[in-house]
């Protein structure tokens, strides 16, 4: 029952605008939110925005957060499996009944700025800024102590910059999304600097030197207090561990020594730094925290979709990777953390994105590629990524399936075919391109 209501829920929210569709404004959801008695006030922000690291930055920071005895709530983006994940409440998604508790709550409100909107000639509120308001309504209702808050795009006008950041939090900058936040890393990086408010913390990722200069700027306008990586802040050492690495992290409280972090790739010790780094500053003002509560809350996160086994014989890997930084951070964990003699890719890319640099990015470590599309409007057509990876590859390392589920039996065929043994050893299967695609992938797998 409360699962068929939860997707009556879901087919009204998306009937709205999807979160890629972007008008640029505050207003709405902060119309809406005045009417519930601003909730978002009721708490404490980390807020969290960037191009790559997001989601893993923000698991790690509620993780560390909750372990010091505090109740969290997390709002993450996009979802894998339901849309339930994307509002978490002490390190678990809310229920399909809440979900649906919370909407019912919220939705007269919804629907009276729905109608001052479109009076006024605008439109109703898009699918990402109802689970906006349902997010920070749900944490009010929880109570929580501390809301972790990742944007769902930019920064400035983003649906989630209602809120006002104890602490912001900035991972790498990159070119993404042009069509909404420019074409160049300062107009990009100015949108992004949005949620960094008058006296927070703000802690950020090494920049191109021209973010970091926007992100000096806005701190110095507003009065903000700056933790860099590579100057306050710094991983000051990391070793490759069995499922994962152990990391040195440096802050200006002191140094925090063989840390376990279950999860692997260079970047994500950088993510544990930010998170480390925001918690500080949010726990203690900038003193140290406890070595135990740091070891076992790094200790117990995960991050679904980045760089996830979910299956064996052949290894079946994912990876939400969807742009050529996000690429370039996977191949460099593929080389460092896996064995594999032979990989095949599978990849569907959304139309919007730059195929041609993540196809070339992953051409060292693929034997071959299967190309395919995932189950959103906006996937590149297959055969348009073929013509680009042709040009890349060379046309016998390239096929082009167009449903997801055979085209990963076709590249699980494709990476045994010369095991001599039939154990699998060495060989092994990618998926990646888009969170949507990881997302089906992982459905089709059996993980949920």
């Amino acid at each position: 029952m409360a699962q068929e209501s939860l997707r009556e829920v879901y087919r009204e929210i998306m009937s709205r605008n999807p979160e890629h569709d972007i008008d640029p404004t505050l207003d709405r959801v902060r119309r809406v939110l005045e009417l519930l008695g601003d909730p978002q006030r009721a708490y404490r922000v980390v807020h969290l925005t960037g191009t790559n690291g997001k989601t893993s930055t923000a698991r790690m920071i509620e993780s560390l957060v909750r372990e010091h005895g505090l109740r969290t709530g997390l709002f993450t983006s996009p979802h894998l499996t339901s849309v339930t994940e994307r509002i978490q409440v002490d390190g678990a998604p809310i229920s399909a009944a809440r979900f649906v508790e919370v909407w019912v709550d919220v939705a007269p409100y919804i629907g009276m700025v729905d109608r001052e909107s479109q009076e006024a000639g605008g439109p109703r509120l898009s699918f990402f800024e109802v689970l906006t308001v349902m997010a920070f309504a749900a944490f009010a209702d929880a109570p929580v102590d501390v809301a972790v808050v990742e944007v769902g795009m930019g920064g400035e006008w983003d649906s989630t910059n209602v809120a006002d950041g104890d602490v912001a939090v900035v991972t790498p900058v990159g070119m993404d999304h042009q069509r909404w936040l420019g074409n160049t890393l300062e107009e990009i990086a100015v949108t992004k600097s949005g949620i960094i408010k008058d006296g927070a913390t703000a802690v950020l990722a090494a920049q191109e030197d021209v973010v970091a200069a926007v992100m000096r700027d806005r701190a110095a306008a507003v009065g903000a207090h700056l933790l860099r990586e590579g100057f306050e802040i710094d991983v000051a050492g990391r070793q490759v561990g069995v499922g994962g690495q152990v990391v040195d992290l440096r802050t200006p409280a002191g140094l925090y020594t063989g840390i376990y972090l279950p999860l692997h790739g260079e970047h994500q010790a950088h993510n544990a730094l930010l998170a480390l780094a925001a918690v500080e500053a949010l726990m203690s003002g900038g003193g140290a925290l406890d070595a135990g509560v740091v070891e076992t809350g790094f200790g117990r996160v995960t991050s679904p979709g980045r760089l996830e086994i979910v299956r064996t014989s052949p290894t079946v890997l994912v990876d939400a990777a969807h742009n050529p930084h996000g690429a370039e951070a996977l191949v460099a964990t593929l080389d460092e953390a896996f064995d594999f003699t032979r990989l095949v890719g599978v990849v569907g890319i959304m139309g919007d994105k730059d195929a041609e640099a993540l196809l070339a990015i992953l051409e060292p470590v693929l034997a071959e590629v299967v190309l395919t599309s995932n189950s959103s409007a906006r996937s590149a057509d297959p055969r348009d990524l073929a013509e680009i990876a042709n040009e890349i590859y060379g046309e016998d390392r390239v096929h082009v399936v167009d449903r997801l589920d055979e085209a990963i039996q076709v590249a699980a065929d494709l990476a045994e075919r010369d095991d001599a043994v039939g154990v699998g050893v060495g060989t092994g299967v990618l998926v990646t391109g888009s969170v949507v695609t990881v997302a089906d992938a992982r459905v089709l797998l059996g993980r949920r």
